[in-house]
């Protein structure tokens, strides 16, 4: 029996058994033997001898998002009007064949948008071309799901479905976890906070479906067995996401303001042009970047060139930004801006000071400059 075969057979006999206490650590058994072995589908561990074409893009800007999306929902246009890349589109489906890249240029941040081919529904089992879409996904700092308005939510659930399968959870954060393996000792289960969604048997339960004997479990919040799991796994990805719906213009104001009120969502118009420039504005949100720049002792500050960050960066990152050999030498850095505590006055800071948007950073040396230095 091939993988694909046993993941539906335990799909179906989980389909088929009653949720309650006396099969919650049958459940929790076959969920892991499943996230075991999709994990096997989309990363096999023996070498292939034909594996085929993928997506080999290198990862560039100050951040990445990935376009998914079902065929002909106009993923193609959105990049060609957002970017300066000329994507094809037309009216049928698949007319985009592999991973196509462009930039986004916005409040000094470069932002590469990478238009991948449409998914169809069973994408997370290797249709079409969906291990290359969902590896090139991984790699991304933010998901945007593009939905056609005019067509049912539907949409937007197979998606879901198919992204969760391959372990990217969307806008989620790690589960509070701590886990660490052992070569002796037993398994022993600590609790911080009440736990009201799984009990100390189930995570034995799936512990032993994975031949772990040995480990440190720590609970720091309510998780569910589903949580526990993917801690254990290891590869799942929290990307955040923003759902897109595209060809607002062709249905009602009321459906228009419904689903612009939904979380994580925007309504967009490619054809018409419509609230394109609010969508690069949500894109800055939710990437969480920061904007740095530097200046020289004595003079203004350059803010017409700044370096861009992921929130919680630190000098040290603003250091590795300008060249990796400036941490080495580093002494301190005086900061201005929301990140000091002296604002408006400069702060004298360490490398492990983490910066905000709009920082201002110098160094003692007079070469802290953005062409080559801190």
């Amino acid at each position: 029996m091939g993988i694909i075969e046993k993941i539906k057979a335990i799909e179906e006999e989980m389909a088929r058994t009653q949720k309650n206490k006396a099969t919650e650590y049958h459940l929790g058994l076959l969920k892991a033997k499943l996230a075991r072995y999709r994990a096997q589908l989309l990363e096999p561990t023996a070498k292939s001898s034909g594996g085929g074409t993928g997506f080999d893009v290198q990862k560039s800007g100050d951040a990445r998002v990935a376009l998914i999306g079902f065929p002909s929902v106009g993923k193609s246009t959105l990049l060609s009007k957002a970017t300066h890349t000329a994507s094809e589109s037309a009216a049928y489906e698949f007319t985009t064949l592999t991973a196509i890249p462009g930039v986004i240029e916005y409040g000094g941040a470069r932002i590469q948008l990478l238009d991948l081919p449409g998914i169809v529904e069973g994408a997370s089992q290797g249709r079409g071309r969906g291990r290359q879409v969902v590896a090139v996904a991984k790699t991304a700092d933010l998901i945007i799901i593009m939905l056609d308005a005019t067509k049912s939510q539907e949409q937007r659930r197979l998606l879901e479905i198919e992204l969760d399968a391959v372990g990217i959870r969307l806008n989620k954060q790690r589960p509070d976890i701590v886990f660490k393996q052992k070569s002796s000792g037993g398994v022993t289960v600590n609790t911080t906070v009440k736990t009201t969604r799984v009990d100390e048997k189930a995570i034995k339960t799936v512990l032993a479906g994975y031949k772990i004997h040995n480990c440190d479990v720590m609970i720091r919040e309510d998780i569910t067995i589903d949580d526990f799991i993917d801690v254990l796994i290891g590869t799942r990805k929290y990307i955040p996401c923003l759902y897109v719906y595209n060809k607002v213009d062709a249905i009602s104001l009321e459906q228009v303001d419904k689903l612009a009120r939904e979380d994580h969502t925007v309504v967009i118009s490619c054809e018409m042009d419509l609230n394109l420039d609010y969508l690069k504005d949500r894109l800055w949100e939710e990437l969480d970047l920061v904007r740095v720049y530097t200046k020289k002792r004595g003079e203004h500050p350059d803010l017409s060139d700044p370096i861009c960050l992921r929130k919680g960066a630190t000098i040290e990152d603003v250091c590795h930004g300008i060249h990796r050999s400036l941490a080495a030498n580093f002494r301190y850095a005086l900061v201005w801006g929301k990140s000091s505590k002296f604002s408006p006055h400069a702060q004298k800071v360490g490398l492990q000071h983490q910066v905000m948007d709009d920082d201002v950073v110098s160094s003692k040396p007079s070469n802290f400059i953005r062409d080559y230095s801190l």
